[in-house]
């Protein structure tokens, strides 16, 4: 529109000079006139007409206005310059001003033609009036349009950031509910059974002093496995990659060296596939699978060795975590008795189907031990 309006207003010079060949005595004016439109008009452009002030806007709308009125006045050859005008002033006027400058330009478009034409024509009278109808009423019809997908886009990009922040809040909840359960388990009850003795040795200290020493042998011992227990909570909750904004391959890969420079396992880390990008939950899932996975081939596989893989196999992503350890079988009762504890497998399916997502324990006695812990992408994009 602007290259349009800088288009009109030369094709009308050009047919004034036309058809006044012999230099009428307006010409320099016309010629000086049509220099400081364009001027004026440029340099509303090089300003950016949506960036300035609004009353800047609407200054300058007013002196290209204004300087156009005197040029169709003397010379009603620029009078199609208006077109461009009429959007310029429904992009920079409210709409109600808007309408009332397009009503006042159109008609001195009509005015203008007519004194071309020296004649009256019906044509050149109803002509301009419904083209500018057409041109106005299409244009407000793409504003609001317009205004109704900037609006879909803020709510889109408003409800994005509200998912994000229920996903975070949901995995804060996820992860008190996960430490409480272990600090109930564990902590807790060590505490517990810790003041029972010391109550227990108060009550016969005088009595039966070797009966004392005993009981608080044994809160001594349980507060040595206590301090055990809080260690490892510190350890599993230790800033990590994660929470520096790290990827998951990165965490993992963290893990593994520091599993292996802390335990007598060693552990290898091992991505597969094109890297996708995870949500944080799904990330946060699979690094709390891997230390209770490790943590268990640590406390209880007797294994020399143990192996992480990361696999994105583009509709899901899969977690393998394989022992050389002395395995057991996954349907005895000892062993779903042994995972009720928070690193437990219940604890990793539940993560796992928090996410539609599915564990898979392969085990044998002597054989070792695959955990493999898979998450549907798919699921995870059209899941709130």
């Amino acid at each position: 529109m602007h290259a349009a309006f800088f288009l009109l207003l030369a094709v009308a010079l050009a047919r004034f000079l036309l058809r006044h060949p012999g230099g009428a005595a307006r010409t320099p004016w016309i010629i000086a006139l049509s220099a400081v439109l364009a001027l004026v008009y440029f340099a509303g452009l090089v300003r950016g007409t949506r960036a300035r002030p609004v009353a800047e806007r609407r200054v300058w709308l007013t002196l290209v206005v204004a300087v156009w009125v005197v040029l169709v006045v003397l010379a009603p050859s620029f009078a199609w310059c208006a077109v461009p005008l009429f959007y310029t002033g429904l992009r920079t006027l409210p709409t109600r001003a808007a309408l009332i400058l397009v009503t006042l330009l159109t008609g001195l478009v009509i005015v203008a033609q007519l004194r071309l034409a020296g004649r009256w024509d019906p044509d050149l009278v109803l002509g301009p009036p419904a083209v500018v109808l057409i041109a106005t009423a299409v244009f407000l019809t793409m504003e609001r349009q317009a205004g109704r997908q900037r609006a879909l886009i803020d709510d889109l990009i408003r409800t994005r950031r509200e998912l994000a922040a229920a996903e975070r809040r949901e995995g804060t909840l996820a992860e008190r509910q996960r430490l409480s359960m272990e600090i109930h388990d564990t902590l807790a009850q060590s505490l517990s059974s810790q003041q029972m003795m010391l109550q227990a040795a108060d009550r016969t200290w005088d009595t039966d002093p070797a009966a004392a020493r005993g009981h608080v042998r044994n809160a001594t011992s349980i507060a040595d496995r206590s301090l055990a227990e809080a260690r490892r909570f510190v350890h599993d909750l230790a800033p990590s990659e994660l929470a520096d904004g790290g990827s998951l391959e990165e965490a993992l890969r963290t893990l593994a060296a520091r599993e292996t420079a802390e335990s007598a396992v060693a552990v290898r880390f091992h991505a597969e596939g094109d890297p996708a990008v995870l949500p944080d939950r799904v990330q946060s899932a699979l690094l709390r699978i891997a230390q209770g996975a490790l943590a268990n081939v640590r406390e209880h596989a007797g294994a020399a060795g143990a192996a992480l893989t990361l696999t994105y196999l583009g509709d899901q992503v899969v977690l393998d975590i394989a022992d050389d350890g002395r395995g057991f079988a996954p349907d005895a009762p000892a062993a779903r008795d042994a995972g009720v504890r928070g690193h437990g497998l219940p604890a990793m399916r539940a993560r796992l189907q928090q996410l539609g997502g599915a564990l898979t324990v392969e085990s044998a006695p002597g054989e070792g031990t695959v955990l493999s812990a898979a998450i549907p992408l798919q699921t995870l994009e059209t899941t709130p």
